[in-house]
């Protein structure tokens, strides 16, 4: 889960930046932006993590998620200066969504399952923080990364520039070279993530062992099991009030 939101962060830091300041959205033109990878998040848990968790092992739904995840991020690393939310941006939000919506329900079932009732509340916060110090890494490490690629590709550009042209840059190529190297930053922080991603799917597919839960009711009539141990509380509370005449 840390590893999975490691990237997953990294990715929500990178496309604010890119929206915000090499397209020059506003905010609240960013946040809807983000908003078909929350609808896809949505989707993912309850329609198909939902159904299939009880049929199938939770690695199931967790590698290939991750991998699902990894091929979104993977898609931004081709992220061009010029506008691309349709042809990039978005597909890759749906990508990572549907990904990350295919872990997150698995992840939490497994971690929380087959433990006492009195020790639920510690685990569920376990595992919300090992999520919030995925993201802190995540969003700390990646950052230094694209930071550090940003700054290297840019002065480089700019010395090269200013050599071929007298030393002298107009704004124009200066303002090219600085939004192209931010963007070159991005790509090679999210390639990383995209990375991470993987070594998440690895990790959940080697180290979850957790088989798919039994269901003691037959297939077809969800509800006999629950009327069968109705009836047989209700017969033993009967026989409860007959004893104590």
């Amino acid at each position: 889960m840390g590893l999975a939101v490691i990237a997953m962060f990294g990715m929500f830091l990178f496309m604010t930046y890119y929206l915000q300041v090499v397209l020059g959205y506003s905010p609240v033109r960013t946040g809807l932006a983000f908003l078909p990878m929350t609808a896809a998040i949505v989707v993912a848990s309850t329609q198909i993590s939902a159904r299939l968790m009880s049929h199938v092992p939770p690695r199931a739904l967790m590698a290939p998620g991750a991998v699902l995840a990894a091929s979104g991020l993977f898609l931004l690393t081709f992220l061009p200066v010029e506008p691309a939310y349709v042809s990039h941006v978005l597909p890759a939000e749906l990508l990572v969504g549907l990904g990350m919506g295919l872990i997150f329900m698995p992840v939490m079932a497994t971690a929380t399952s087959g433990v006492a009732p009195r020790d639920s509340g510690v685990t569920s916060a376990t595992v919300n923080t090992a999520q919030q110090v995925g993201g802190s890494i995540g969003t700390a490490l990646l950052n230094t990364i694209a930071t550090s690629a940003s700054a290297t590709y840019i002065t480089g550009r700019l010395t090269a520039a200013a050599a071929g042209n007298g030393g002298r840059l107009t704004p124009a190529v200066r303002d090219h070279i600085v939004r192209t190297g931010v963007v070159h930053g991005f790509h090679i922080a999210i390639a990383w993530g995209a990375g991470i991603m993987l070594l998440a799917a690895a990790v959940g597919w080697l180290m979850v062992t957790t088989a798919a839960p039994k269901h003691a009711t037959p297939a077809g009539d969800p509800g006999r099991a629950t009327e069968a141990d109705a009836e047989a509380e209700r017969r033993h509370h009967l026989r409860t009030y007959e004893a104590d005449e």
